[in-house]
């Protein structure tokens, strides 16, 4: 895959942009001014394999609240400001990594340079967020709806503006909550501008239905090299984000390390529990940081040779399954051992 060429931004010592590796960020869901909560759950973030995170500051305590939080958390932190460019400013002062801001929202110039200046003095990039749900009248007026030419207007609008302030590190993100009018709008602003782009599905939904709205969204444009710095919105807990993040990183191929699961769906050929094996060996093999491919498989249509060309796998019979390694046959288990079978033989190797 040839990504595309961005510019790098540095977000708390983590690259953004400019060929570095696709990050995954998400967002706390505690209240920011309570820092022993929020800082647990930036813990809980960080050991799901979370890259940077990002806090609502909605008031000027959770601004301040930054700096007892920085000197703690394992992660860069983005403050996410709206409307105030007061908390911005402070939020800046007291070490945030990162602002996310919509400059449009921010009041005048003269308090979005205020914001600016702030920024680069500290060496601070600054998010650019262009939602399709708040886009200015005047390009709703233009385009009678919030349409991807319209989200691109709206962010080189915000671009011109802080780059009139000679501000320039920038990250990007055009983000709606309709999975083709986001894909449209980032490959638009892929063309044009020249800074890391942000990924995201906005208000995607539940764990189940905003996994498979991101999964789609994202994957498109992760697949076509579009694409520095992702998050997975879902009305759930903010470290599931972070899996399915990793999980389509890893089937767009941009992410390395940890197990591969190949299972086949099942039918009536299938003589095993496979669904019950398949979630066994997912479980035991959870947080393995090998990157290994291990292969489920159901009867003899596919099984043996998914399970031979994986690392390790197992074919189910009628009441048993066949145990590979390497391509090579290594038993032959009854059903209700499989599972645990299949991962003695990856602990051997793997731990």
């Amino acid at each position: 895959m040839t990504r595309a060429e961005t510019r790098q931004i540095n977000v708390g010592g983590v690259p953004v942009g400019g060929g570095a590796p696709v990050t995954v960020q998400s967002m706390c869901n505690t209240r920011t001014e309570d820092v022993p909560a929020t800082l647990a759950q930036i813990e809980g973030l960080r050991e799901a394999g979370c890259d940077i995170v990002r806090l609502a500051v909605p008031n000027m305590e959770a601004a301040r609240a930054l700096g007892k939080i920085k000197e703690k958390a394992g992660l860069p932190i983005v403050a996410d400001i709206h409307f105030d460019y007061r908390l911005a400013i402070e939020a800046a002062a007291a070490g945030a990594d990162k602002i996310r801001i919509n400059p449009g929202n921010i009041g005048s110039r003269e308090k979005v340079k205020a914001v600016a200046d702030a920024c680069r003095v500290k060496n601070i990039p600054i998010r650019i967020g262009v939602n399709s749900g708040s886009l200015e009248r005047e390009l709703l007026a233009k385009y009678g709806a919030p349409t991807a030419q319209a989200m691109v207007d709206s962010a080189r609008g915000h671009i011109e503006l802080l780059n009139g302030f000679d501000f320039d590190d920038i990250c990007l993100s055009l983000k709606a909550s309709n999975v083709p009018l986001t894909i449209e709008a980032n490959l638009l602003a892929a063309k044009e501008f020249p800074y890391p782009l942000h990924l995201g599905i906005t208000e995607a939904g539940t764990a189940y239905n905003g996994l498979v709205q991101s999964a789609v969204g994202l994957g498109a444009l992760l697949c076509r090299g579009i694409g520095d710095t992702i998050r997975v919105s879902l009305t759930a807990d903010p470290e599931e984000e972070v899996r399915a993040g990793i999980a389509i990183l890893k089937a767009s191929g941009l992410r390395k390390g940890g197990v591969r699961l190949i299972s086949c769906p099942s039918c009536g050929r299938c003589g095993i529990d496979l669904i019950k094996t398949a979630e066994e060996v997912e479980a035991r093999l959870a947080g393995y940081p090998r990157d290994i491919t291990v292969a489920v498989m159901g009867c003899v249509v596919n099984g043996p040779g998914e399970a031979r060309e994986a690392d390790y796998g197992l074919a189910g019979g009628q009441g048993f399954g066949v145990l590979f390694k390497k391509g090579e046959v290594v038993g032959k288990v009854p059903s209700e051992n499989l599972a645990r079978a299949l991962v003695e033989i990856i602990e051997k190797d793997v731990r």
